[in-house]
């Protein structure tokens, strides 16, 4: 049998007969059986086993993306909480400064009035005093000056002409040029 076989594909190529097996008109209504059968039982296959697992893949996956974008949905609630919960405590904590520091203000400008007040008073003392100082040495050295006037008169006269003018010509010439 062995020889039979070995005849007939020898003989096959020499004979012209026998090209490619899927294009004989013999094994063609065959060959689209056995296509249409594999086809139908890959279909099966696929659509009982394959399609359940990709399905349940594809589920698990968009589950996994709805949770991470609840949670970055949440997680973004809570840091816009957050930081307004920040704006809120640095705007009073920004108030609470301006007040302590207008309060600071306030307080140091008082106490800085006071002081100048103080200093003022003393100062407007001391200026008193020394108007009064300098008008008791005023009021005396006025008096010294008419005596030292006629003093320096007579003396000069003295020296120019050579005797000594009496003392009360002297005076009343001084005191009449004081009076001017």
């Amino acid at each position: 049998m062995a020889t039979t076989a070995h005849d007939a594909h020898t003989e096959a190529p020499s004979g012209g007969h026998g090209g490619f097996p899927p294009f004989e008109r013999e094994t063609f209504a065959s060959q689209l059986l056995w296509l249409a059968i594999t086809f139908v039982a890959l279909y099966v296959m696929v659509a009982k086993f394959g399609l359940p697992r990709v399905g349940g893949i594809l589920d698990a996956r968009k589950g996994r993306i709805d949770g991470d974008l609840a949670d970055a949905s949440r997680f973004k609630n809570e840091s816009e909480a957050a930081m307004a919960a920040y704006e809120k405590a640095l705007a009073e904590a920004r108030n609470r400064a301006q007040t302590l520091a207008s309060e600071t203000r306030d307080r140091l400008t008082a106490e800085s009035d006071k002081n100048r007040k103080a200093v003022e008073e003393r100062l407007n003392a001391r200026l008193a005093d020394a108007e009064k100082s300098i008008t008791a040495t005023k009021s005396a050295a006025m008096t010294n000056v008419r005596g030292i006037a006629i003093d320096t008169a007579s003396a000069i006269v003295a020296r120019l002409t050579g005797t000594a003018p009496p003392e009360t010509s002297t005076a009343s010439a001084v005191d009449a040029v004081l009076k001017k």
